[in-house]
């Protein structure tokens, strides 16, 4: 059985994307659900998130001829020569919580996938273009089964290359982060086509190769919903501006997420039920957690959260934990402690 790949995705930079796949991998795990994080944006702020710049200085400077595996990237470049995938070695942060890294270096696979795309539609030896393609997949799951996660949240680069591509077939629902303004109004008008092309070309490759020679993801890239990021408003912006463009959201992202061409549509994000939350940017906590290098709700005294701190990092733990129960309802996730 495989394990379910939940993908932040939004062609629009600076949502809050990477902050939200690391605190709610965090809260996932603290409510049973075991996470798998992969970090696929070959920027791995992600990665950088999780382990300080010593750890990554070593673990970008290992010798990958006798220590394959240890990021992603270390994983599927023998397939650009003449071998096979190396087998993830994840980093355990926490009990539940497990880190496949990103690596700088992955933005040299990105030619290589782009060759094999329309190679996956050849009359013959497909067995190559498919195994590059559905690599990160592969890996992710052969991960999941190691460290036994019941979920796999994967963190791209805001861009539609062949990466993201390759990240975006091997997903299973998709969470869309948005900011309050018209950027991430036009992100979502480019990721809706772009998110059906792709579902519609992976069908085709998949009837092309009816009886594959190893197990394949089915792409269905479903949009489980989107969350509004409140640090899109500035102190010195006007709320009608605001509320301009996040009342917005709901249209356009049933119009081009979910295909549906007529209304009526909620008149704000807080009525509509594709709206999974509206996150604060708890501006304050944000640098004391990376010095710290931990979600803002794990924050303590001993950290400098105190008086109105405390009561902000209180507010961070509600608030993403009725985010992540209602990501894992949604999305089905097993609990395992059921």
């Amino acid at each position: 059985m495989t394990a379910p790949v939940l993908t932040f995705f939004n062609n629009k930079g600076g949502v809050g994307k990477t902050s939200l796949a690391y605190h709610l991998a965090w809260m996932l795990s603290e409510i049973g659900r075991p996470v798998l994080v992969c970090d696929l944006d070959p920027q791995a702020n992600l990665t950088a998130a999780f382990l300080d710049e010593d750890r990554l200085d070593r673990l970008w400077n290992r010798n990958v001829t006798t220590d394959r595996g240890a990021t992603i990237f270390q994983c599927v470049k023998p397939l650009t020569e003449v071998g096979d995938l190396s087998s993830p070695k994840l980093h355990k942060v926490a009990d539940g919580l497990s880190l496949l890294p990103g690596d700088l270096a992955l933005s040299g696979f990105e030619s290589t996938l782009s060759e094999q795309w329309p190679n996956a539609l050849g009359s013959e030896m497909l067995y190559r273009p498919f195994r590059i393609l559905t690599a990160f997949w592969s890996v992710m799951q052969a991960g999941a089964d190691e460290c036994g996660a019941n979920v796999i949240l994967v963190d791209v680069g805001p861009n539609l290359g062949a990466i993201n591509r390759s990240a975006l077939i091997s997903t299973d629902k998709v969470v869309v982060p948005l900011g309050a303004d018209l950027f991430s109004l036009q992100g979502l008008r480019n990721l809706g086509p772009t998110l059906s092309r792709w579902r519609r070309d992976w069908g085709k490759r998949l009837e092309n190769w009816p009886a594959p020679s190893f197990p394949l993801p089915r792409g269905d890239m479903e949009a489980l919903g989107y969350i509004v990021q409140q640090h899109g408003v500035r102190l010195t912006r006007p709320v009608k501006a605001y509320d301009k463009w996040v009342n917005r959201m709901p249209e356009e992202y049933a119009r081009t997420l979910l295909d549906r061409k007529s209304g009526p549509f909620p008149e704000t994000p807080t009525e509509d039920e594709n709206c999974l939350a509206t996150v604060k940017h708890y501006r304050s906590l944000v640098p004391m957690a990376q010095e710290h290098r931990k979600p803002i709700f794990h924050l303590t005294a001993a950290d400098g959260a105190i008086g109105g701190h405390m009561s902000a990092v209180l507010d961070a733990a509600r608030d993403f934990r009725h985010l992540a129960r209602r990501i894992a309802k949604r999305a089905r996730l097993q609990n395992s402690k059921s």
